[in-house]
């Protein structure tokens, strides 16, 4: 069940789509807040910004979702929007062994800029290409308990595991007692045309939700 961004909720976490370039970040959200899916999408250009509040446990979750450029020359921009995030999401295309090799990388950049509580979960997206595929659900499972992380693989065109991949971050994080008692909150927010955000007010647009900063 989803809400319409504006509605009361009881806990408000920041999450982050982090990757390689064209990895399906966007297509996950995309799939996740639109329930749409395009094979024309371009790569993300700095950052993306979309919300969708859901209810688990009986509780309303507002998902604040920033999808991230995967490019070299955005990490300078990117880097900034891990400091105060509560989920980190680490996307990788399973027909690419490459974005699965540089997992260490983005596991590194977590450890770098962000919280040391943050809670992480790693997604193999494009399951759906059976034929190309070049990581086994095997190796990236036994990699990720090897870290002790929650594995998920998606499928963002069929939407397989989208809804999974994110009610499951939302119950690790209403269960990660570090960030509930600095985040639960009833009640509407403030001043609904705005969040504020690493001591930054960023005005939504309410056509699409994106951030228009």
């Amino acid at each position: 069940m989803s809400f319409s961004i504006y509605d009361n909720y009881d806990y408000l976490f920041k999450v982050l789509l982090i990757g390689d370039s064209n990895s399906g970040k966007s297509c996950v959200l995309n799939r996740y807040t639109d329930d749409v899916f395009t094979d024309n999408y371009f790569s993300t250009i700095g950052v993306d910004f979309k919300i969708r509040t859901t209810e688990i446990d009986s509780k309303r979750i507002k998902l604040q979702i920033w999808d991230t450029a995967g490019q070299e020359r955005f990490r300078v921009i990117t880097s900034a929007y891990y400091r105060g995030a509560h989920g980190i999401i680490i996307v990788f295309d399973v027909t690419n062994k490459e974005s699965f090799n540089n997992l260490n990388l983005w596991l590194d950049e977590i450890s770098k800029y962000s919280h040391e509580n943050v809670n992480k979960i790693v997604v193999g997206n494009k399951n759906d290409l059976f034929e190309k595929r070049q990581i086994s659900y095997t190796e990236a499972k036994e990699y990720c308990e090897s870290l002790n992380l929650i594995y998920i693989e998606t499928s963002a065109k069929l939407a397989t595991n989208v809804e999974l991949l994110f009610n499951t971050l939302s119950h690790e994080l209403i269960n990660n007692s570090h960030f509930v008692s600095q985040n639960k909150k009833l009640g509407k927010d403030k001043d609904k045309n705005n969040i504020n955000l690493n001591n930054k007010n960023l005005m939504l647009n309410e056509n699409n939700n994106n951030c228009v900063c």
